[in-house]
């Protein structure tokens, strides 16, 4: 579809896409605010593969951390 004739949704999905390809670190908080109000899909889907792997290995050493120590 043309730039011209995109919908809303579609022009605010693609402005989206773009920030995040041109700053992926930087929107860690923006997917944790979505996360409050949102859902883990908004979540997961703002992060990328990149920043959920990220975070089921952050929790994945904390689980193991916690259980060794209590």
């Amino acid at each position: 579809m043309h730039k011209d004739r995109e919908t809303s949704e579609q022009r605010g999905e693609r402005l989206r896409q773009e920030e995040l390809k041109n700053n992926p670190a930087g929107n860690l908080k923006d997917a944790s605010d979505r996360a409050g109000s949102g859902s883990l899909a908004d979540m997961a889907g703002s992060l990328g593969w990149k920043g959920l792997g990220l975070l089921i290995l952050l929790f994945m050493v904390g689980l193991a951390v916690g259980l060794f120590f209590f």
